[in-house]
């Protein structure tokens, strides 16, 4: 990455996707001295059976985690867009609800997940939030954020078109660009035990996020590292 990209914006579903996939990477840029910007699409009330179905004391729960994470990583804005855990589609709302963060906040580079992969390997199956916020934010990256003609409705708010000059598209198969996540990876552990509602004690934080960055890091000759599809626009 560029060192004159100074703002990353970082969009997820949940309030925890973000410490699993990207957290080494984000503590490592705030650790530059980057900005980085959290945008979370749901509220992630849905995010386990031990609470009300519809998210009474989970939500506010998520909320206060989910900042405690941020803290962790030295995150400072975190924007939250308020949408029903579970039920996301990719509709023209939420690419215009996601075009309007892109506006307001001008990031340099964009981050979210790959929309088209529905498993990964034998275990996971892709949660389809994660597909449906994916989507919307490429095409909130493209065309809509940098149109002036589409969502018209922001340029009465006073957000103009901007331009995102970088995706990097994590989970992606296969990935194409790393980042050296082995000072920050422990950062990242931290960051991701803050989501006690999800995570429980955390026993198996470590150990799962040292498997998958181990992998990674491999790949380019590093201890640890988190991948990524990296598309210059």
């Amino acid at each position: 990455m560029s060192e004159t990209f100074r703002t990353i914006l970082c969009i997820a579903a949940h309030p925890d996707d973000i410490e699993f996939t990207v957290a080494g990477s984000v503590a490592r840029w705030t650790k530059e001295g980057r900005r980085v910007v959290f945008c979370l699409v749901t509220t992630g009330g849905a995010g386990t059976n031990e609470y009300p179905p519809d998210g009474t004391g989970l939500v506010p729960r998520r909320e206060q985690e989910l900042h405690e994470a941020a803290r962790i990583l030295g995150v400072n804005d975190v924007a939250l867009l308020g949408y029903q855990d579970g039920v996301v589609e990719p509709t023209l709302g939420l690419r215009r609800d996601l075009t309007r963060v892109i506006r307001r906040e001008r990031p340099d580079v964009v981050v979210c997940s790959d929309p088209p992969v529905r498993y990964y390997g034998n275990e996971y199956l892709n949660h389809p939030d994660h597909r449906a916020v994916a989507s919307a934010a490429l095409d909130a990256v493209f065309p809509s954020s940098e149109t002036r003609g589409i969502s018209t409705e922001l340029l009465t708010e006073g957000l103009e078109p901007h331009k995102v000059k970088e995706v990097l598209i994590n989970g992606a198969v296969p990935p194409d660009a790393w980042v050296d996540i082995t000072d920050t990876f422990e950062a990242k552990c931290a960051a991701l035990r803050a989501h006690v509602s999800q995570v429980g004690k955390g026993e198996w934080v470590e150990p799962l996020l040292r498997e998958w960055a181990t992998r990674d890091g491999k790949a380019v000759g590093v201890t640890f590292a988190e991948s990524y599809r990296r598309m210059v626009l």
